[in-house]
């Protein structure tokens, strides 16, 4: 998405389309965009700033913090506002800050159950020590033998 500020309409003008999944530039991460960037906005120019006010929306795969099981959600931004400083650039591209605006609306601590299908999102038992049992015959590890402050002078006193 490019717009030519030369030929910005004063009134301003609406565009609409979509950006693809690698925009978002999540290679070592444990999100994946699974879904263009779908955006409708419309673009307005205030002496020295872009305003952009419209919608945005994508899909992304994600892992449950409590499950650890994978599901997908969309984020949807029905009414959103960009803003740009404008520099001396005859063409702007609000890529990077349409895509911050998506990827700060990410949940910080995901769960299936907030997921575009809700799952039932409990925790795996096998990740639970509370439930192991206790009589497996392993003996705890001995207590580590801690250092006496007080051994040197107890030294000193025994020499007496």
């Amino acid at each position: 998405m490019k717009i030519d500020l030369a030929n910005l309409p004063d009134e301003g003008q609406h565009f609409e389309g979509e950006l693809p999944p690698e925009i978002f530039d999540l290679q070592e991460s444990d999100i994946i965009s699974v879904s263009t960037l779908k955006y409708s906005l419309f673009t307005q120019r205030f002496d020295t700033v872009l305003l952009l006010t419209g919608s945005l929306e994508a899909t992304f795969e994600l892992t449950c913090m409590r499950s650890l099981h994978p599901f997908k959600q969309t984020i949807a931004m029905p009414s959103t506002v960009v803003s740009i400083e404008l520099g001396n650039d005859g063409i702007v591209d609000p890529a990077p800050q349409i895509r911050e605006e998506i990827l700060l609306e990410l949940p910080t601590n995901p769960r299936c159950e907030d997921g575009d299908t809700p799952e039932n999102c409990k925790i795996d038992p096998k990740y639970l020590a509370v439930d192991k049992p206790t009589d497996d015959g392993v003996e705890p590890a001995p207590e580590p033998e801690k250092p006496n402050p007080w051994g040197a002078l107890d030294e000193l006193d025994s020499q007496d």
